[in-house]
């Protein structure tokens, strides 16, 4: 199916380079505000995956992750930010990267264009049909995506993908797509720009909203989040504070023995009910 691939259309803007510093911030910034609109309309695709998701995890499913140059930082991104924020273990949700780790820091040149490689990565994983697939490609044509998406699909898997291009080769791969149309970017085709804004804003979304959904948070809080440092220690000090009502030092001392601020809680809980 044709489709228009308006991440390649010319920007509404010309002659950057004879612009003021201040022109050209205002000029972003007033491109950017589209962005939240776009992902906006895009909720009940968001929500639409994010319901099929839930239940895969709850068995045991894990989340995949797979892009090329910008999109595929974003998802590497995304994955390694859930285990200290939820208290998860870090093969809950992976993000691959076409062309591996050395991508996250260095263009590693036709990476994405071997449409099997994917596949290859995800059968390393021991991918299974209770997992889910999400590709994610601004332009929606990347073939090592959509070549992991056609594979994974295939065998039973879950599969999605955030793309800012309608009824792209990526989306007609997967069951449930997401299209975020963000129009021309500020720099004609730089997809870093609007289009990754974007893909970071869903990627948050889907994400937290998962472990919002798997009890990884206690009325707004990280209650599971890891404690790597002083300043998160305090936090989930204060947190068992508001949880459990005893002062600093108690609170602190029950926080460090269990390790996270619901296991302190509940143990506390259950001690009062004895």
């Amino acid at each position: 199916m044709a489709f228009t691939k308006i991440t390649e259309q010319p920007s509404l803007y010309d002659d950057l380079e004879k612009k003021s510093v201040h022109e050209l911030l205002v000029d972003i910034n007033t491109e950017d505000k589209k962005v939240a609109l776009a992902v906006e309309k895009a909720i009940p695709q968001i929500e639409a995956l994010v319901e099929q998701i839930v239940p895969r995890m709850k068995r045991g499913g894990r989340v995949f992750y797979m892009g090329a140059g910008t999109s595929g930082r974003l998802g590497v991104l995304d994955a390694s930010e859930l285990p200290p924020t939820f208290g998860v273990p870090p093969t809950m949700v992976y993000g691959l990267i076409a062309g591996g780790d050395t991508a996250l820091r260095n263009a590693v040149e036709k990476a994405e264009d071997d449409p099997h490689r994917g596949w290859q990565e995800l059968q390393e994983h021991a991918i299974s049909e209770e997992d889910t697939v999400i590709g994610i490609a601004a332009s929606g044509t990347t073939p090592y995506v959509v070549g992991a998406l056609t594979d994974a699909r295939a065998h039973g898997c879950l599969t999605g993908c955030i793309t800012s291009n309608p009824d792209t080769p990526m989306a007609a791969a997967c069951d449930y797509p997401i299209e975020m149309i963000v129009g021309p970017e500020f720099v004609t085709g730089s997809s870093r720009m609007k289009s990754g804004t974007g893909q970071k804003m869903i990627l948050n979304m889907i994400s937290t909203s998962v472990m919002i959904q798997l009890g990884r948070v206690k009325g707004n809080r990280m209650v599971n989040m890891q404690l790597t440092n002083k300043k998160l220690v305090d936090r989930g000090t204060r947190m068992v504070m508001e949880y459990t009502h005893l002062p600093y030092e108690q609170a602190n001392a029950l926080l460090l023995k269990h390790g996270s601020v619901k296991k302190a809680v509940d143990a506390f809980s259950t001690k009062q009910r004895l």
